[in-house]
């Protein structure tokens, strides 16, 4: 059964009709905004890879990808659970130039994710690439990248705000950086999660960053595969969000592995078995460009600046009879 958050006193901001126009507003106004802010174009993508490419991510290691044959071409596909390695051999395919870089739409399935107000089996979400220098691999361009999306986001809310009137979010655009080791050694009797609570309740918009590794507790903060982020240049970025009355990551991003750290990754993660996949040979050798990217959720953003309380609200998929009935009952109306 999925557990479920009931604000007291909780009621949605629009009607079901308005939630669905502003639905479609948010996602337009965003995508114009983070594709002029990052200099990306739109592209197709797929919903489903053969899992004999090694381009499907791995999440923790742990969630199993939907898997089907498809008789005409005598092999199997998986579902996506994301584009993270996808994007790269496609900005390689297409030829993107330095500074270029591609964002779409990624609709996944996510058959084992626990169920609450911020996590469905449906996943919807902008996903985005970009090719960079070598020059680019610091964390001052990570952070320049992450206040230049946080920026398109208060941007797209003022916009939802003066078309909405029921909307009285407010946010705050700059961002104040903490690293995973920073947290624990701030909390350090705290669990990942509450630190993440008790840090962004204090700063409001925070991105927390060098997400993977071990830190020196001898504990990860989160898992993160080894081979899209560089666990030294990545993140989450996140928001307080008084409904909840808890932090919600909108994005997960960061500069992707180069060789050596690809290399030094696969070791400490135990999975050395990918060398011989065709994506992670042409990354060992130097095939394809250095890039930045990360994945936006479209629901969570819609939840964000909607106020809405369960992602249910802003999308359809697929819950118990438990969830139906409590949130029924407390006026959450699941689509």
């Amino acid at each position: 059964m999925s557990k479920q958050y009931i604000p007291q006193g909780y009621h949605a901001k629009l009607s079901l009709y308005k939630t669905q126009l502003a639905i479609g507003a948010i996602k337009r106004t965003f995508e114009d905004a983070l594709a002029d802010a990052l200099n990306l174009q739109r592209v197709t993508a797929p919903l489903f890879v053969s899992p004999t490419t090694g381009l499907n991510d791995d999440l923790n290691g742990v969630e199993r990808a939907v898997q089907f044959d498809i008789p005409e071409i005598g092999g199997d596909a998986q579902i996506v659970h994301s584009l993270a390695k996808w994007k790269r051999m496609a900005l390689y395919q297409y030829g993107f130039p330095v500074g270029k870089g591609l964002y779409t739409d990624m609709n996944a399935v996510r058959r084992d994710e626990e169920l609450d107000n911020l996590h469905s089996v449906y996943v919807d979400q902008w996903d985005w690439e970009k090719v960079i220098t070598k020059e680019d691999r610091t964390e001052a361009y990570l952070k320049e990248t992450v206040q230049k999306i946080v920026s398109a986001i208060c941007k797209t809310l003022a916009r939802m705000k003066v078309r909405y009137s029921e909307i009285n979010l407010d946010l705050r655009e700059d961002v104040v950086f903490v690293t995973t080791q920073e947290l624990e050694d701030l909390y350090p009797d705290l669990t990942p999660k509450e630190r993440e609570d008790a840090f962004v309740k204090e700063h409001k918009t925070v991105f927390i960053m060098q997400i993977g590794d071990t830190l020196r507790s001898g504990k990860k903060h989160d898992g993160r595969a080894p081979d899209y982020d560089d666990w030294t240049l990545n993140g989450d970025l996140m928001f307080w969000n008084d409904i909840l009355d808890r932090a919600i990551e909108i994005s997960s991003m960061g500069i992707r592995v180069d060789a050596e750290a690809l290399d030094r990754q696969l070791t400490k993660a135990g999975c050395d078995d990918r060398r011989s996949l065709p994506f992670h040979k042409m990354l060992l050798d130097g095939t394809l460009p250095l890039t930045i990217g990360g994945g936006i959720g479209q629901s969570r953003l819609c939840m964000l600046i909607l106020q809405a309380a369960h992602i249910g609200e802003v999308q359809t998929s697929l819950w118990d009879e438990e969830t139906h009935r409590v949130c029924g009952e407390a006026g959450i109306r699941l689509l």
